[in-house]
């Protein structure tokens, strides 16, 4: 295609909001005038359409992007495959460029749009804007995938060429400026928001866009990552990153990220830096094992597992979901997770494994709740994360590995502070009444003004007894 400044060039924005270290926008911006695009394509996302705090952040975040791109962002809903030709023809585009996406119905959608614009005479290209190894280019010696994650970080990726330096932000965009276009809507009518107000308290926790992701990553750095090994533990210590829902959007790339870390090596405690960059290499890993096993989301990465025995009962199910279990570290998770659309990893992994193990249902009920209420919903850490916890999964905790919620909560809320701040009818309590209250003294809950089955739940289930249920529930599979 011959480089001329009055061609229309179509960027196609997905989970790449941003302007700096944006491949496919650099490339569509020397190619020609740009026009930016992005479309809401529920009808090819089926199952795996954005659950309801992901739509939240999506609003906000477009309209940040659409503020750096000057007021020049074209809105579209419904099927990308007849959307984008279309507009091509519209408009008289001649390439249209974007960043790659790694989920399957993505991945099958994109083939097709690209087939059927190469089939009209346009230049497609696609590029790497979201991933430090792309899934493809790492295997074993023997050219098959990794299934074991620190074979594949610490062979694979860091035996791999070194990620790719950020592209820096485009000094002047010159934009195609086409007026109004057939399909094209406005953001307030994409339905994002939802009809009943129960966002407020995600917007009063979070920062979106581009320059909150980079203000994000740089108060990390100077703050906590000295102490990320340990600290990433303690829920009430602020010391992770948050850096997850930012990634999955977009408004930063992991080459921005992993530069930025590397830079300080001569700083930062060694193990912190290389801790937190393994966790960028788990990031990729679940990617990684979404491309390969595309079935991920929905069954068993062990195919022992479609035997087990799960539960089938609603009520419990719904106690977990509402942050009603009776035990103080499940229930604060919930309520984060609910109030603020994240978790604490730690927690995460905690109410993961009280799910799955002691109240033995399907580790697709957790998968499919944490897609509607977390901002930081991804198909592929997600459901990576779920089938570790579960032990069906690539590199899975093994079977007996099950968190007691209790020795968990003593050991990284000892204070009970993350506790306190999101079951505040507990702030009373303090020492093992905090951890444990329904083994607190008629005192110590009379003096805390704690009633329990009316204040705070009973807890709902025996761990001791659970707990041995699970174990045989998981070593049924082996006999």
């Amino acid at each position: 295609m011959s480089n001329s400044s009055s061609n229309i060039v179509i960027h196609w924005f997905r989970q790449d909001l941003r302007l700096a270290d944006n491949p496919g926008l650099y490339e569509a911006n020397a190619q020609g005038k740009v026009l930016p695009v992005y479309i809401l394509d529920d009808e090819n996302a089926g199952d795996w359409k954005m659950g309801a705090a992901s739509r939240v952040w999506l609003h906000d975040s477009l309209a940040k992007l659409d503020q750096s791109l000057s007021g020049h962002l074209k809105l579209f809903v419904g099927d990308a495959l007849k959307i984008l030709p279309q507009l091509v023809k519209d408009i008289g585009a001649e390439a249209v460029h974007w960043n790659r996406c790694y989920e399957p119905w993505r991945i099958a959608r994109d083939e097709k749009i690209k087939k059927s614009l190469r089939d009209m005479g346009i230049d497609v290209q696609s590029h790497n804007g979201s991933l430090l190894w792309e899934p493809w280019t790492i295997s074993k010696k023997d050219g098959t995938p990794y299934k074991v994650f620190t074979p594949y970080f610490k062979k694979g990726c860091l035996g791999a060429p070194e990620p790719r330096a950020p592209i820096a932000r485009p000094n002047r965009i010159s934009y195609a400026k086409p007026g109004k276009l057939n399909g094209e809507v406005a953001l307030e009518a994409m339905n994002l928001e939802p009809e009943i107000r129960w966002d407020k308290s995600i917007r009063d926790a979070w920062r979106v866009g581009e320059d909150a992701a980079s203000d994000a990553l740089e108060t990390f750095v100077q703050d906590n990552l000295h102490q990320y090994k340990k600290g990433r533990d303690f829920p009430a210590s602020g010391a992770t990153s948050r850096l997850s829902p930012h990634l999955h959007f977009g408004e930063i790339s992991p080459q921005q990220v992993w530069g930025r870390i590397r830079r300080e090596e001569a700083h930062a405690g060694s193990s912190d830096l290389q801790h937190f960059m393994s966790e960028l290499g788990w990031r990729e890993f679940s990617y990684y094992l979404l491309f390969h096993w595309p079935t991920l989301p929905d069954k068993p990465f062990n195919e022992k597992f479609k035997a087990f025995p799960w539960r089938n009962a609603k009520r419990p199910l719904q106690k977990w979901q509402r942050g009603q279990t009776g035990f103080p570290i499940i229930d604060a998770g919930m309520r984060e997770l609910w109030q603020t659309g994240y978790m604490h990893n730690r927690v995460r992994m905690v109410v993961a494994s009280f799910l799955v193990k002691n109240q033995l249902l399907h580790w697709r009920h957790g998968e499919a709740w944490f897609w509607d209420c977390l901002v930081d919903a991804d198909l592929a850490s997600n459901s990576a994360s779920w089938q570790w916890v579960a032990g069906c999964g690539a590199d899975a905790a093994p079977y007996f590995r099950i968190f007691n919620p209790v020795l968990q909560s003593e050991k990284f809320d000892k204070q009970g502070n993350y506790i306190k701040q999101y079951c505040p009818e507990l702030s009373g309590l303090s020492g093992k009444a905090l951890h444990q209250p329904w083994l607190a003294s008629a005192e110590e809950l009379q003096a805390a003004g704690v009633e329990l089955g009316r204040d705070y739940p009973e807890p709902i289930l025996d761990l001791k007894i659970s707990r041995e249920e699970s174990l045989s529930a998981y070593r049924s599979l082996k006999e």
